[in-house]
């Protein structure tokens, strides 16, 4: 197995989905890539936040970290998830992708204006989760952050 290393570090994925059968097809896509990487899960924006913020009995995630966030979720959507993460001085550079089933140009707009590294159709994704995988990974080892 092997994992998706930024500087000689392993990245973390938190993955902020309420769909258990999308949670599950990306799991697995992970696991059929050979990719090790811890990969924790949010049910909504709220659970996200405690994970990235270590609250209430949740472990905080390891830097360095990629978020997967969809857009239509229960408590706290992708959109108002995303809006509270830019505007905490601890999580405003956090690397999201939206991932979602939404075509709608306005919340591309909404989510680029809220400066995520991609908007990702779960339609296009879904059908081979492998592609969405292999992204992350190549993207981790030709894009350098400081």
């Amino acid at each position: 197995m092997k994992k998706i290393n930024m500087h000689n570090k392993p990245l973390s994925i938190l993955l902020v989905e309420d769909d258990d059968g999308d949670a599950k097809a990306l799991q697995r896509a992970f696991q059929k890539s050979k990719i090790a990487n811890t990969m924790l899960r949010a049910v909504d924006g709220v659970d996200a936040l405690k994970i990235l913020k270590g609250g209430d009995e949740k472990e905080k995630i390891a830097s360095p970290y990629l978020l997967l966030v969809d857009f239509s979720m229960p408590r706290m959507n992708g959109v108002e998830f995303i809006k509270s993460l830019r505007a905490d001085s601890a999580l405003h550079n956090a690397i999201v992708f939206v991932l979602t089933t939404s075509q709608r140009n306005e919340d591309k707009v909404a989510s680029y204006n809220l400066n995520v590294a991609g908007y990702i159709l779960k339609t296009t994704a879904g059908e081979n989760f492998l592609n969405l995988v292999n992204f992350i990974d190549s993207y981790w080892r030709i894009v350098e952050m400081p």
